[in-house]
């Protein structure tokens, strides 16, 4: 290992106490029992290679970082390996004072993670912040007119749904939905269809300005899968009703006004 000239040896099994001693003795970093998953991310961030034997080891396998050290992080001792040359895999550390806010990081994270590769799988986007819910509901609507009768309430019924994800993001933005979303229509209707809420400033402008994106396959699915799930609704043809109790006949046992049987007892 040091012929090779590697000053930090990462290893997946253990390694013996002895081993570990020499190593030390030539200024070796060691560490030990690394999972699967992290030896392979750490050998596309620093571009080394795993190799399954000592004597397998040359210079060509080195990877490079320009830091390598121990940070006890909570309680918990961690090891970061950072700066290294053109990495291809990342770790993110995420903090919270509890485990809920740590849970909402992560799912955010995940959430922004997967709109970036969506957007660089499908290389098409749109603007973000209600603007495509508001044009779709519009262009709906507008074909609600030109068809008429009841097919027009089922059109415009699916519009005011498509644009629940508008009125959604008004509300959590701490802006009246009403009032938002007639903005959003007037705005449509004379500045085009980029125009969606800025839920920092609350106002409506241009989303493209404003660089808020998203991936158009996203929109396309929940569309598909809103669509998919009326019409499994109108499917159903069998409702379930609660039937009434029989009421008793008049004149029969239980009747108001009658005994019952065998008289009144003493």
């Amino acid at each position: 290992i040091k012929e090779a000239g590697a000053n930090t040896v990462i290893c997946q099994k253990g390694i013996d106490d002895l081993a570990q001693h020499f190593l030390a003795r030539e200024g070796i970093f060691a560490i030990r029992r690394a999972k699967k998953s992290d030896m392979e991310r750490l050998s596309r961030a620093t571009g080394g290679r795993i190799v399954t034997g000592i004597e397998d080891l040359t210079s060509k396998d080195l990877g490079e970082a320009k830091t390598v050290e121990e940070r006890k992080i909570s309680g918990e001792e961690m090891t970061f390996i950072e700066e290294c040359k053109e990495p291809k895999a990342v770790s993110i550390l995420i903090r919270g004072g509890t485990e809920h806010v740590v849970d909402e990081a992560e799912r955010s994270l995940n959430d922004a993670i997967n709109a970036v590769k969506g957007a660089i799988e499908n290389e098409k986007v749109v603007a973000g912040g209600g603007a495509p819910e508001i044009e779709v509901a519009r262009r709906l609507r507008e074909y609600s007119e030109a068809i008429g009768g009841r097919e027009a309430l089922a059109v415009n019924s699916f519009a005011d749904a498509v644009e629940s994800i508008a009125r959604t993001l008004a509300e959590n933005a701490g802006l009246d939905p009403i009032d938002t979303l007639v903005e959003l229509r007037s705005k449509h209707e004379e500045e085009g269809e980029n125009m969606g809420i800025d839920v920092f400033k609350g106002e409506v402008v241009d989303m493209f300005d404003r660089g808020v994106i998203e991936p158009t396959n996203v929109k396309i699915q929940a569309i598909s899968s809103g669509d998919e799930a009326g019409e499994m609704i109108l499917r159903i043809d069998d409702v379930i009703a609660a039937t009434k109790e029989e009421e008793p006949e008049a004149g029969g046992p239980g009747a108001p006004g009658e005994m019952p049987p065998g008289g009144m007892g003493y």
